[in-house]
């Protein structure tokens, strides 16, 4: 996720390159620009036969264009906030079930809290790993690798571990069954935000669709010089430049956050969010905690 201050200085809102989506498609937008110069040279001319096209078709056709590119960044948009949200709600469960073993089951002791902690953070760290598709990070098995006991890295085997380890600590301290149904609800709370985590990850936007758009937008970008060059002349490439900015950078956009949970610098900062995580568990536990995670060159993994 880029970090930048709330109030940004015009040089940088007008000419930063980080942050930008500038170094996904500026290859893209210098074609066309190419392209316009070159139309602007020939006149038009391809082949010996007049290329110039009317405003009117490509006037209709950039509306259109702009609708289904806004309609696509919205369902991309609601993808990267549900997926923002269920993290969300998995740092608030962390807290509950942290704060629940001190109160609710105030007979444990040191050691027996911690077996309830580690695989309740591990279990954030896991669920990171296996959204990005990546082995077991660092974190991950230093966290997995504290416990006394062999602790698996697949998140919905940890989910088990930690149901399973909150429900004996319960009935060794005698808690009543209001506070094991209590438990039971934010357990199954973390449930919810696995299940929802899959879905996004597994359910992408429809690929002919993504195809079409795709496609409609370079042939636009491809055709514009010719549309533009009778009445702009050598002010097309200009035009052209931003028009190709506009759209190639909506549709990059799109792609970047359809994926929250990939590690480019528009996705969530669930390496932040895990540390977080971890930070507000043992706080709650009174144990030392790592420092958080600060930005690198203005992105937040």
């Amino acid at each position: 996720m880029i970090i930048y201050p709330q109030r940004t200085s015009l040089w940088t809102l007008l000419f930063s390159i980080k942050g930008s989506i500038i170094p996904v498609i500026w290859k893209k937008v210098m074609y066309t620009v190419l392209l316009s110069s070159l139309v602007v040279a020939s006149r038009g001319l391809l082949n010996d036969h007049h290329m110039l096209l009317t405003a009117t078709p490509f006037t209709l056709w950039g509306l259109t264009l702009a609708i289904f590119l806004a309609f696509r960044n919205t369902v991309a948009y609601q993808r990267f906030w549900e997926a923002r949200t269920l993290w969300g709600e998995l740092l608030i469960v962390a807290r509950n079930l942290a704060r629940q073993s001190m109160i609710l089951l105030p007979e444990l002791n040191r050691e027996s809290r911690l077996s309830l902690a580690r695989p309740l953070i591990g279990f954030a760290h896991a669920l990171r790993d296996m959204l990005r598709g990546q082995p077991a990070s660092d974190d991950t098995r230093r966290i997995l690798s504290g416990d006394p006991h062999p602790l698996p890295s697949q998140p919905n085997v940890l989910l088990g571990v930690l149901g399973r380890r909150f429900m004996e600590q319960a009935r060794s301290t005698s808690a009543s069954d209001v506070v094991m149904v209590e438990i039971d609800q934010q357990l199954t709370r973390l449930s919810y935000v696995l299940g929802g985590c899959e879905r996004i990850k597994n359910t992408p936007i429809p690929y002919p669709y993504i195809l079409m758009l795709h496609r409609v937008v370079h042939i636009y970008c491809f055709l514009l010089p010719f549309c533009l060059v009778g009445s702009l002349g050598w002010f097309t490439p200009v035009a052209v430049c931003v028009l190709a900015y506009t759209f190639f950078g909506l549709d990059a956009l799109g792609d970047q956050i359809a994926d929250p949970f990939d590690t480019q610098p528009n996705d969530l900062p669930l390496d932040a969010i895990c540390r977080t995580i971890e930070i507000s568990a043992l706080e709650l536990l009174g144990e030392p905690t790592p420092a958080p995670l600060e930005p690198v060159g203005n992105v937040q993994l």
